[in-house]
């Protein structure tokens, strides 16, 4: 099978790597890529957000199936014309991709559907934004309602910073704030039949301790072994088959990757948000884990034949991902710094532990790995448990060099102590 994945960070960089390891994957493309994607798959440079250009490339490499990674060429509809030429392709129309590029949206899905979420409430004016504050109350939940790369979303105590959030966003989703822990889901589906993946934990704070703004997320691990073993087969039933059927009700079906953001509360499980699209950093620990080859997985789902896709199967280990972040990310991050050390831990980490290239790219005029993001790199292992996991990712992300850089050094912390060593799960 010859594969076309669209897309240059992390992420893509876990689905090719992925796939490269899949025997039935006979030629690996990537567009465009990045530095460490480039040692996995042959790489072309494409506009992701023209669609028409996306299914000219995958036409002329004779691709079988295209992956679309990120969020913005799915809602911009890229999969709609390279479905409409006859190639198949993992991700939804655009249309069904509202889900994740509009929160007003997912919020009449959810409705519609019976989907357990927060009480909203859509504005966009100044008056019934300062009625939606005062009516949910500190803390404040403020979402930007369309694509803001991760970082749209403000909870904060404090009522000026959130109002002033909202006042910039033009249309804007209020919700009362949920409390518990979060967690990440990811189920493939062809428009009918939902097959969820193992769930997942992000971080989404810039700093220890849950500090700081808000990320594209620092980090993640899985499994978890604090959640109820029945998690997964609750959140298939009351969240993602419903949304899923409501979809196609609509005619509108998702085909692809539906990611729910959940919160286990204390009046049970509501989700956060919806994603169009595989999480990153919660991708990098998810595939780390699968078993089964990704290739057929994602054709099963591309071409409709979920119902006859053999149980996944997983690792009984557990999996976690660091992300080393440029100087002053979130902010405006620095680029062009050399990057080192990713040698090293080839050499000697490799491959229980090993770097997923986010923001880098090769300096034509040295040759070296330099940043070109705000998050660089994703160090990623895999261990029996998350106490191995953890000591083989920040043993790893030593080794590497990259000046004003910064991560977080609690990625799976509290997990891996009360979960004690030789427990990956419950």
């Amino acid at each position: 099978m010859k594969v076309l994945v669209i897309g240059s960070g992390a992420r893509e960089h876990a689905l090719c790597r992925a796939l490269s390891l899949d025997p039935d994957v006979t030629a690996l493309h990537c567009a465009p890529g990045n530095a460490g994607i480039a040692e996995v798959a042959e790489l072309h440079t494409v506009d992701a957000l023209d669609g028409v250009a996306v299914a000219e490339l995958a036409a002329s490499l004779e691709a079988e199936l295209v992956v679309v990674g990120p969020e913005a060429p799915l809602v911009a509809g890229v999969a709609d014309v390279v479905r409409a030429r006859g190639i198949p392709v993992f991700g939804p129309s655009a249309e069904a991709a509202q889900l994740e590029g509009s929160k007003a949206f997912a919020k009449d899905v959810m409705a519609a559907a019976g989907v357990p979420t927060a009480r909203a409430y859509v504005c966009t004016d100044e008056a019934e934004i300062d009625e939606a504050l005062d009516a949910f109350g500190a803390p404040y939940v403020v979402k930007d309602d369309g694509l803001a790369a991760g970082k749209g979303v403000v909870v904060t105590s404090d009522i000026a910073t959130a109002r002033e959030h909202a006042l910039a966003c033009g249309r804007v989703v209020i919700e009362e704030y949920l409390d518990g822990p979060e967690v990440s889901l990811f189920a493939v589906t062809d428009g009918e039949t939902v097959v969820p993946l193992q769930p997942a934990q992000d971080f989404k704070r810039a700093y220890d301790g849950d500090e700081g703004p808000n990320t594209g997320g620092m980090g993640a691990y899985s499994p978890l072994p604090w959640a109820d073993p029945k998690l997964v087969d609750e959140v298939l039933a009351t969240v993602l088959q419903p949304t899923v059927d409501e979809l196609r009700r609509r005619e509108t079906p998702f085909s692809g990757l539906l990611y729910a953001g959940l919160a286990i509360t204390s009046r049970g499980v509501r989700v956060i948000e919806f994603n169009a699209r595989f999480g990153d950093p919660e991708t990098q620990v998810v595939l780390a884990r699968l078993k089964t080859p990704l290739a057929g997985v994602l054709l099963a789902a591309a071409t409709g034949r979920l119902d006859s896709l053999a149980p996944l199967r997983w690792s009984d280990g557990a999996a976690v991902t660091v992300v080393v972040a440029s100087h002053n990310y979130p902010g405006t991050p620095r680029t062009g710094d050399p990057i080192t050390g990713l040698g090293e831990v080839a050499e000697q980490d490799a491959p229980k532990a090993y770097v997923l290239h986010a923001g880098t790219k090769r300096d034509v005029a040295s040759g070296d790995v330099v940043s070109a993001g705000g998050r660089v790199l994703s160090v990623t292992a895999t261990g029996s448990d998350l106490v191995k996991a953890r000591e083989r990712a920040y043993r790893a992300v030593a080794r590497i060099g990259l000046d004003g850089s910064h991560h977080r050094s609690d990625i799976a912390a509290k997990a891996a102590e009360e979960a004690g060593p030789g427990t990956a799960s419950a």
